[in-house]
């Protein structure tokens, strides 16, 4: 008993696990599960179908074996009224008999027939109730699908916006942008270094130095220059 208490709770915990893991499919993939409730659905629209035709067979034929009855009290009956006529009183008991009979008949099957167009048209309205049933979940997972499809869209969208998702083309944009910005730097870091090496800094060192030379020459220049315009003044 304890081994079979085992089993059963194994068994409802395995089929606890499907069930949760199909739940997850349907729910990654919603058409899957409305394809399946409309499969389902056209399924036993089927077997209603096959039994509403069982149902309407089995009134046609009640409503045939009734008006053959009916026909044949009507026969049965003409030819009762002429025996009486005729006072063939043997031949009247058995159309008596016969008309009898035939009036149980023909009761039993009015209820009959009447209870068949009954369960015929009770099947009927089933059946149109099911096929309108499978038409509306058609018309539901057209819409369904339509509002998951831009609701996704929708996310794939802000999440971008919001930097949470970023798409192949996005990322290539980003890797280019990097690239560009460190060639930038790689620029100013030449620039740096070719400002502190020693050989630029000494080229700049002389550069200063002839341009001090220079300007003392003129300086001189200058002043030799206006030495000797002063000179002549002074002698006459």
């Amino acid at each position: 008993m304890a081994n079979n208490a085992i089993f059963a709770r194994l068994s409802n915990l395995w089929t606890g696990f499907i069930s949760l893991w199909v739940s997850d499919i349907e729910k990654e993939h919603p058409e899957i599960a409305y394809q399946n409730a409309i499969a389902s659905m056209i399924e036993k629209y089927s077997q209603l179908k096959a039994a509403t035709g069982a149902i309407i067979a089995r009134r046609q034929e009640i409503t045939a074996r009734l008006d053959t009855h009916e026909r044949e009290l009507a026969s049965v009956s003409a030819d009762l009224e002429t025996a009486l006529a005729t006072n063939q009183d043997d031949l009247a008991v058995v159309l008596i008999q016969k008309k009898n009979a035939l009036d149980t008949a023909i009761t039993d099957l009015r209820a009959d027939a009447a209870q068949a167009t009954t369960d015929a048209d009770t099947a009927k309205d089933s059946l149109i109730q099911v096929k309108s049933e499978i038409d509306k979940l058609k018309a539901e997972k057209d819409r369904m699908l339509a509002q998951m499809h831009s609701a996704q869209a929708r996310i794939k969208i802000q999440g971008q916006l919001d930097g949470l998702s970023v798409d192949a083309e996005v990322q290539a944009l980003g890797a280019v942008r990097d690239h560009i910005k460190s060639q930038v730097a790689q620029a100013s870091l030449g620039s740096e270094l070719h400002n502190s090496d020693l050989d630029v800094r000494l080229n700049k060192l002389r550069q200063s130095s002839g341009s001090v030379t220079a300007k003392a020459q003129l300086d001189a220049m200058k002043q030799a220059r206006a030495a000797a315009q002063a000179t002549p003044a002074k002698t006459l």
